[in-house]
């Protein structure tokens, strides 16, 4: 008589016995960057939405004014602070192309401001403003005799010159990224183009654009979801002065933090998801093509 045993009545084998050595070195050496991301990350976020778990601090943070000007700066700040970065990125990647040798040293003057730390130059930023010892109003009294305005201490200027800080801060990275979509795009459809009478418009609209669209699109969303957390050019500039008109909901969580009131600064930071998740859903989606 035969004897049948069932798959649940034969002993499995250890899960050690079923890896294989480099299957075994590969789980240890994840280990590491596992628990790292556990610690930093997943913690982190998951105690944060834990504190702004209760309604009452969206009521609170919604009957702040500081908030509502906090959001329509946000909107400004990427409205404005993105457009304008990434078109002169584009254009600015047109130049540093060409293979001259004073544009290749002007391209090493150019990303300085990225590659130095974000402190030291936006602080330095801060100190040419200064209307008191600044360079800048220093200049002017010495060309016109008048003393300079007080750069910082206008909302509407000094959410301006963030902008502008921004701007000049991460312009170098964008323009290197969209340099490199350049470089794809085959030199003998330039050399077909130019043999046909194109102009420089032509080329661009019709060969460099639509080689670079996916690229830019890509590249535009990627930057809208790093400039939604970016405190340094708001923070380290004016610090959300004058009288906190210059907040963006980044900033603002540490305006809390710097108040005791940690369940609105956790709050203020969720609010933000609803514009960082549809960015990081099509960004994906359009990466995943």
């Amino acid at each position: 008589m035969a004897i049948t045993l069932s798959d649940h009545a034969i002993p499995r084998p250890p899960l050690s016995a079923r890896l294989s050595t480099p299957q075994v070195w590969g789980i240890l050496l994840l280990a590491p960057y596992l628990l790292v991301f556990l610690a930093f990350v997943l913690y982190p976020v998951g105690y944060g939405l834990w504190l702004a778990r209760h309604p009452q601090s969206y009521v609170e943070l919604y009957h702040d004014p500081i908030f509502a000007r906090a959001a329509v700066n946000t909107l400004i700040f990427l409205v404005i602070g993105i457009n304008v970065k990434m078109l002169i990125a584009l254009f600015l990647s047109g130049f540093f192309v060409q293979q001259r040798a004073w544009i290749r040293w002007l391209s090493v003057l150019f990303i300085l401001p990225w590659a130095v730390p974000s402190i030291p130059t936006i602080l330095s930023v801060r100190f040419m403003l200064n209307p008191e010892w600044g360079v800048v109003n220093h200049i002017i009294f010495s060309l016109t005799g008048d003393d300079g305005p007080n750069w910082l201490n206008d909302p509407t200027v000094a959410l301006t010159m963030a902008i502008g800080v921004h701007i000049w801060k991460s312009l170098p990275f964008w323009t290197l990224i969209l340099m490199t979509g350049r470089l794809a795009i085959s030199n003998d459809l330039f050399e077909a183009a130019a043999v046909d009478g194109a102009s420089f418009w032509q080329k661009f609209r019709y060969i460099t654009w639509p080689s670079m669209q996916t690229l830019y699109i890509t590249c535009t969303l990627l930057s809208m979801i790093w400039t939604l957390g970016d405190f340094n050019s708001v923070y380290l500039l004016t610090g959300g002065g004058p009288a906190d008109l210059t907040h963006v909901l980044s900033t603002l969580g540490i305006r809390y933090l710097r108040l005791d009131q940690l369940n609105l600064a956790m709050a203020s930071i969720v609010c933000a998801l609803p514009l960082v998740l549809p960015l990081v859903y099509f960004m994906m989606k359009r990466l995943s093509r």
